[in-house]
């Protein structure tokens, strides 16, 4: 028990000091950098696999996580985008909240295998590079 608590503390002691030293974008960028690095690690192996049974095992094999944990963080940055508070621009909130939309249909046309992962990781990159303060580049499906 006193493991567990002591773990819960320590978890919580580095919320808090990462909440001090990171902004909001760079804590959205690193995050969302970690999911994007674990997509690339599947990618190849279910992108490559046009038997859908074949890509079904991959998804059982761990992708279906990593693509959950991506969605969340598009459901999340959604619901921050449609807060009145957010300081973004009308039109870009939007435009992400269309893009968001998007990564959620095509997220279940991967999870069904009839879609590829690659497209998740261009939208996921070029928000990185957005968040980083480079230019997004146009992705292509």
């Amino acid at each position: 028990m006193r493991q567990k608590k002591a773990k819960k503390m320590s978890v919580t002691a580095y919320k808090r000091t990462i909440s001090h030293t990171e902004e909001p974008r760079q804590i959205e960028r690193r995050i969302l950098a970690s999911v994007t690095s674990r997509l690339e690690v599947a990618c190849e192996a279910f992108d490559s696999q046009q038997e859908k049974p074949e890509r079904l095992r991959i998804l059982a094999d761990g992708l279906r996580e990593i693509l959950w944990e991506n969605q969340r963080i598009w459901l999340t940055f959604k619901a921050d985008l449609a807060e009145a508070e957010n300081g973004l621009s009308a039109e870009l909130r939007a435009a992400l909240i269309s893009l968001s939309l998007w990564v959620e249909t095509h997220t279940k046309g991967v999870l069904a295998g009839s879609r590829n992962v690659q497209p998740l990781i261009d939208i996921n990159r070029n928000i990185i590079d957005g968040l980083g303060g480079r230019s997004i580049r146009v992705a292509a499906e």
